[in-house]
């Protein structure tokens, strides 16, 4: 069983910085991608970033330039480092992990754009 956790959210003011981090347990082998997808109230929940087994990225539009996404595999855990952020990308976070066609998610970490 793989589990996911998710931490770094919080209340930041536009322009600020986040750094999202998700800590994934148990054995993770043959990952196909990982990603950060995020859903604010009222809204579908919409890929934010996403990188695959090799390495390769990919960004929603509106946050390119904006958004970093990482991984560190010898210790299980995915980032997301957001810069300027915007009162739009208010919204709770989630972790996506796919494993041989199976997708594992967090709980989600909830971060808040206002001044």
């Amino acid at each position: 069983q793989v589990q996911l956790v998710e931490s770094g959210g919080g209340l930041v003011q536009p322009g600020g910085s986040l750094r999202l981090s998700c800590t994934a347990s148990g054995t993770i082998f043959r990952l196909n991608a990982g990603g950060w997808y995020r859903q604010a109230p009222g809204k579908e929940r919409e890929l934010v970033a996403q990188i695959l087994s090799g390495a390769s990225t990919n960004y929603a539009d509106s946050v390119k330039g904006r958004f970093t996404i990482s991984r560190d595999n010898a210790k299980n855990m995915l980032y997301l480092q957001m810069n300027g952020l915007k009162p739009e990308d208010t919204a709770v976070y989630y972790c996506n992990l796919r494993i041989i066609g199976i997708d594992y998610w967090g709980k989600g970490t909830l971060v808040t754009v206002s001044s």
